[in-house]
């Protein structure tokens, strides 16, 4: 058996997967290469930011850390007061506490002081 490819069917091949081509790449150009960059807010000018930034003390980021506990863990997380308010390097650490002789883990947030960004949120076991 002689099996040949006529010599018309190839040319068509070509063509057709060359058009293929470049219509993969003519939409990946178009299409695939326009992610925006997100907004450097640090960058906008005429936003006021205040002198001791967003959270300037420790209520500010009592009143955070719950705002931002209380849909992930429940009003449950009252329980753990008082909390364990510190700052180190701009970040304010807050941290829930349980009574002496409990076991188990607490709540814990790492609040950006300057513009209140959260940095971390977990919660011990």
């Amino acid at each position: 058996m002689n099996y040949q490819l006529k010599e018309s069917v190839l040319p068509k091949i070509g063509t057709k997967y060359r058009i293929l081509v470049l219509c993969i790449l003519i939409s990946t150009l178009a299409f695939g290469g326009s992610h925006k960059k997100p907004i450097d807010d640090r960058n906008i000018r005429g936003g006021y930011i205040p002198k001791e930034g967003f959270v300037p003390n420790a209520k500010t980021a009592i009143k955070i850390a719950e705002a931002v506990w209380i849909p992930i863990y429940g009003k449950n997380i009252y329980r753990e007061k008082p909390y364990t308010v510190s700052i180190k390097n701009g970040v304010w650490y807050v941290e829930g506490s349980l009574p002496r002789g409990s076991k188990g883990g607490v709540a814990f947030i790492m609040i950006q002081k300057t513009d209140g960004k959260i940095l971390k949120v977990i919660h011990g076991k």
